[in-house]
């Protein structure tokens, strides 16, 4: 009897273990293999890879989030935080109009009436309030994807303009 448990209990969880290992990564699911040993092995949440459409050219202008019932900013960033080592943090043009986010956005974002050159190059970052009466627009989005996370693509761009063009869009995680 006691035989009959263990062995059991071993197909199961051999069941379970292959069952797990067999899973294919699609475009909206977590990660490929090689995703901790490029966080350094860390638990962290790795960051999103997320594209969306606008309603306007919204490129050159900051991204803020924005409260629910649209009132006031929930969050903005400072002017050290437009630019990534050097780089700005400028959203990527994709196929069909689509933006592949640098900045970590949201479905409450909305845009300033403030480029990023002009952002950047102020000594203070702005208040709040400030900021707020300078909203270019409060619901800019047309369409916001979750297409996995950045680490799972070895050419981001190419991949998620063969998403798009494909029409395989719906395998990412519609967000908006």
């Amino acid at each position: 009897m006691k035989k009959l448990a263990v062995l059991s209990w071993t197909i199961l969880l051999l069941g379970v273990f292959l069952i797990s290992c067999s899973k294919k990564s699609q475009p909206g699911s977590a990660t490929k293999t090689e995703t901790k040993e490029q966080t350094g092995g860390s638990t962290m949440a790795l960051p999103p890879c997320i594209i969306y459409k606008t309603k306007a050219d919204y490129l050159k202008y900051v991204p803020v989030s924005l409260s629910e019932d649209k009132t006031r900013l929930k969050s903005y960033p400072d002017v050290k935080d437009l630019r990534n080592q050097g780089k700005s943090t400028y959203p990527e043009r994709l196929s069909e109009g689509f933006m592949l986010d640098n900045r970590g956005i949201g479905p409450d974002v909305a845009f300033l009436s403030i480029t990023y050159e002009d952002y950047i190059s102020k000594t203070k970052t702005p208040s709040a309030d400030d900021l707020f009466q300078q909203l270019l627009d409060k619901d800019p989005l047309l369409e916001m994807y979750q297409c996995g996370n950045r680490y799972q693509y070895d050419d981001i761009t190419r991949e998620l303009n063969e998403i798009i063009v494909s029409g395989k869009l719906s395998e990412c995680k519609k967000i908006k």
